[in-house]
């Protein structure tokens, strides 16, 4: 063998050397160390004893919650009017309860849920929120197939994995799976309510890419493990929007779960006036209102009811409020956000323009139950 032969075999020697030593490397690492959970999903979860491991796939967790899911079918006069989604969030000794979207029950007189075995049973609504776009219907307890477990959006993090379990144009498409991740948090959305074409409302939402169609409308968005992180509520509809859906935080819908179980309104504080934006320049001719030609944002007060908080105020018709307790309003919507952060009874400083300045007042909210 000569010299130059010699050279070659050592080199492949070495080569062989190397990847032997790199796998045997590789399975140690693997073996005795994290590594394996860094190069797949290995997130846990433990239901009536009984651990699941996700690796790859949310098929187990879906497992543990489609028995909760039900399709809701709303009618009116015996016709089927709206399609929906709901879950079963809690049972007592008697019943269990449903959690949907106010706008899937609204204006409907029966509602049917089909449950993951094709079980139609007829449903009870309890109460519901058009603001809140939350309801809650009641069945008996025997028809319970399962229960979902109630998570946490604020410990969820932009880039986590979430899915989603509902039925998306109705009946045929009943139980989809659709999944992506946590696009956003803290979210400011503008929404209607029943059924108006205008900005009512702003609501803080989480944001996800999951496929969200209509039919998925109050159907539960679950993290890995399988908890109710959300509830589906809404979704941009434009051509040249796609991948973006919105869902109310379970905990903010936790927070007023006893009022609509019990059926009672949802007490709402109230200024005691009639709003007007800024840019609604017809509406503000109509009412013999204007606004300075530099004001681009802001709420005219059109109107002041007698014996409320802002009749008790400095405020008057046509002045122009930008905020209150310090945070900007630029419409109604974002007004009516601000303002319900708080309760009735609780005084407020409204920030006003009138005159060419700035100036503040306190008002003293009351309720929208009169």
């Amino acid at each position: 063998m000569n010299k130059k032969d010699n050279h070659k075999l050592k080199g492949v020697l070495l080569i062989c050397l190397g990847a032997i030593i790199g796998v045997i490397v590789a399975f140690l690492l693997i073996k005795y160390t994290n590594l394996s959970e860094m190069l797949e999903i290995t997130k846990t979860l433990t239901k009536n004893g009984t651990t699941v491991v996700e690796k790859g796939s949310i098929s187990d967790s879906v497992e543990k919650v489609k028995d909760a899911v039900v399709m809701i079918r709303g009618y009116k006069n015996d016709t089927e009017t709206s399609t929906g989604t709901g879950f079963v969030y809690k049972t007592d000794n008697k019943f269990g309860y449903i959690m949907t979207n106010q706008h899937v029950v609204e204006g409907i007189d029966k509602v049917i849920l089909v449950t993951s075995d094709d079980k139609e049973i007829e449903g009870q609504i309890l109460g519901g929120d058009e603001y809140l776009d939350l309801a809650v219907i009641r069945i008996s307890k025997s028809n319970v197939k399962d229960v979902v477990e109630i998570g946490d959006s604020s410990t969820s993090k932009v880039g986590d994995i979430v899915f989603t379990i509902g039925s998306p144009m109705g009946y045929d498409y009943r139980g989809t799976v659709t999944s992506g991740i946590l696009s956003g948090k803290d979210r400011m959305v503008s929404v209607s309510v029943s059924n108006s074409n205008t900005e009512d409302y702003v609501m803080k939402v989480l944001q996800t890419d999951a496929a969200i169609n209509p039919g998925n409308s109050g159907g539960p968005l679950l993290n890995v493990n399988g908890e109710v992180i959300g509830i589906n509520s809404m979704k941009l509809v434009q051509e040249e929007i796609e991948g973006m859906g919105f869902a109310i935080p379970i905990e903010y819908a936790m927070s007023h779960i006893d009022s609509l179980e019990s059926g009672k309104a949802i007490e709402w504080p109230v200024l005691g006036i009639s709003m007007i934006n800024v840019g609604d320049t017809n509406t503000l001719y109509n009412n013999h209102l204007s606004v300075p030609a530099n004001i681009n944002s802001g709420v005219v007060v059109a109107n002041i009811t007698n014996d409320s908080g802002a009749s008790k105020s400095e405020l008057k018709v046509g002045d122009i409020i930008i905020a209150i307790n310090g945070e900007k309003v630029s419409n109604t919507a974002y007004l009516r956000y601000e303002l319900y952060k708080y309760k009735p009874g609780e005084k407020i400083e409204v920030t006003y323009f009138r005159n060419n300045k700035d100036n503040k007042t306190t008002v003293t909210l009351s309720s929208s139950k009169g």
